[in-house]
């Protein structure tokens, strides 16, 4: 007889995990290792930082430019700092420290001076003033910090975005400046470097949570905050275009700078991009949460006080009004009193005298003078050779 052999077989089937709510309003446990490094938070791309690369270009063609037209070695009769450079050497160190052209220069390639916008009303001088540096140290410091910051920000957020807020930093900065400007000419090109600056750090705020090194870079910020400003007490720099391109920076940066575009990268490219995120979902979570409490409100509020703030200002322009009136301290704000510099506003006047092949001149106010082995200059020439013995 045959005997058949039952066989039982158990499977067990569990049911497949739960996944997590992509819209959850909780917030992401501290476990969650998605962060980043601020100054590598991105995927470099190529080609991406041409607007930066165009703007130092440009500010260092207009230097070239102002340092033609001066012509110290024969405008200043071989008196120069550099005097190898010949036709592009610099002014003597009294009369302009940060290596660079002459009083009579500057207002001639547009620098900001009260007289020339409220009695010859030079509005041309408006687009002028933030291309101009008062001098290669100037030059220098102040285009490092824009390739420094620039770069960053376009390679995070793309060259149009970072150009509009270059380009309306540096004229919300300009008509702020042109409120407290005085009788003494001043450049500012500083204005759409601070710009850059209030842009990413109010990028740096807005995704706060993204970031490991948060801040290093604010730290990093800081010091081209503070070594900017430091060059804009020195003469012929002003300090109020930074001061009105920092805010602009803040409002435009909450209004144009989202979340930054994030790419997975391979484990060997950690050298290019900081990445420590053990999944791509957990990534999209975070980017959906930070984009629910990216509130469109804020971003509106933020664009209406950008637009009323230069708004004010173009009115305050066109009717003339100096803010000096009203705020007596202020001009410490772009000022520090030394020896050889003055903060006050006053007007200088010199008399001449020629005798044996010399040049003698006195300053009416304050009884200085000068004896000079030539005869030979200019009326503008004189009136710089004024301005540094007053």
């Amino acid at each position: 007889m045959a005997e058949s052999t039952e066989t039982e077989t158990h499977i067990d089937i569990k049911p497949p995990p739960v996944p997590p709510p992509i819209f959850s309003d909780l917030p992401l446990p501290e476990t969650d290792q998605t962060l980043f490094s601020f100054f590598g938070s991105g995927s470099p791309r190529k080609g991406d930082t041409w607007v930066v690369s165009v703007f130092v270009i440009l500010h260092v063609v207009a230097f070239a430019a102002t340092m033609f037209v001066n012509d110290c070695w024969r405008n200043s009769n071989q008196d120069c700092a550099l005097g190898a450079l010949g036709r592009f050497s610099f002014q003597p160190f009294s009369e302009n420290p940060l290596l660079g052209p002459s009083t009579s220069t500057l207002d001639e390639m547009g620098a900001l001076r009260r007289k020339f916008l409220t009695e010859n009303h030079q509005t041309w001088r408006l687009f002028a003033f933030p291309c101009l540096h008062a001098g290669l140290i100037h030059l220098v410091i102040n285009l490092s910090s824009v390739v420094f910051v620039g770069i960053h920000l376009e390679r995070e957020f793309g060259p149009l975005r970072v150009g509009i807020i270059y380009v309306l930093s540096a004229f919300a900065g300009t008509l702020v400046a042109a409120q407290f400007v005085q009788n003494r000419p001043v450049v500012g090109s500083s204005g759409a470097l601070y710009g850059l600056i209030g842009a990413a750090i109010s990028q740096l705020i807005w995704n706060w949570r993204m970031y490991t090194d948060k801040f290093a870079a604010l730290e990093s910020f800081f010091c081209v905050f503070t070594i900017n400003l430091v060059i804009g007490f020195l003469p012929y720099v002003d300090n109020f275009s930074s001061i009105g391109g920092f805010i602009a920076g803040i409002l435009l940066g909450s209004v144009l700078l989202f979340s930054p575009q994030i790419k997975q990268v391979p484990q060997n490219k950690g050298a290019l991009f900081e990445y420590s995120a053990k999944s791509s979902m957990k990534l999209k979570l975070r980017q959906k949460l930070d984009w629910k409490m990216d509130w469109p409100a804020l971003r509106s509020v933020a664009l209406i006080l950008f637009c009323l703030i230069s708004a004010g200002c173009i009115v305050a322009f066109l009717r003339g009004i100096d803010m000096n009136k009203y705020c007596k301290w202020c001009q410490y704000i772009d000022c520090v009193p030394m020896k050889g510099w003055s903060c006050e506003d006053r007007l200088t006047f010199c008399e001449a005298m020629v005798s044996n092949a010399e040049l003698t001149l006195t300053c009416m106010s304050n009884g200085n003078f000068r004896v000079f082995p030539f005869t030979n200059v200019s009326e503008s020439r004189m009136n710089d050779l004024c301005s540094v013995i007053c």
